[in-house]
């Protein structure tokens, strides 16, 4: 992914990402809820992730549209993580997860299955 998307405007797209498509109004109006923003702030967020090429609008009431997939910045999200925080090491990132929270036995038997497919 070559758009560089700042933790403000991650929160724009996942209303975008739950919700579908959504007037620029609605957008403000979860947020407002969520995040506590104002409607300048929501409003000059989207019209950044406009300008990055991460939304589009369109007419009328300033529909706005996900261009790009929650998937595509989470990948993009968790590679900069693990460069950054453990060194580019997935292994050292997982260990880390591991090591923070008890699973339960399911979750165990899903992360093996989960290792298999890349296997």
């Amino acid at each position: 992914m070559d758009i560089k998307l700042f933790d403000s405007e991650i929160k724009v797209m996942n209303v975008l990402w739950r919700e579908g498509d959504a007037t620029a109004k609605r957008i403000s109006d979860i947020l407002k809820v969520e995040v506590g923003w104002n409607m300048n702030t929501t409003y000059t967020l989207i019209k950044r992730c406009i300008n990055k090429g991460a939304i589009e609008r369109s007419e009328p009431n300033f529909m706005c549209h996900a261009l790009i997939p929650r998937e595509e910045v989470q990948a993009a999200e968790t590679n900069e993580l693990i460069d950054k925080i453990y060194d580019g090491s997935a292994n050292n990132l997982f260990a880390a997860l591991l090591g923070k929270k008890k699973l339960t036995s399911g979750q165990i038997e899903r992360l093996k299955e989960i290792v298999k497919e890349w296997e």
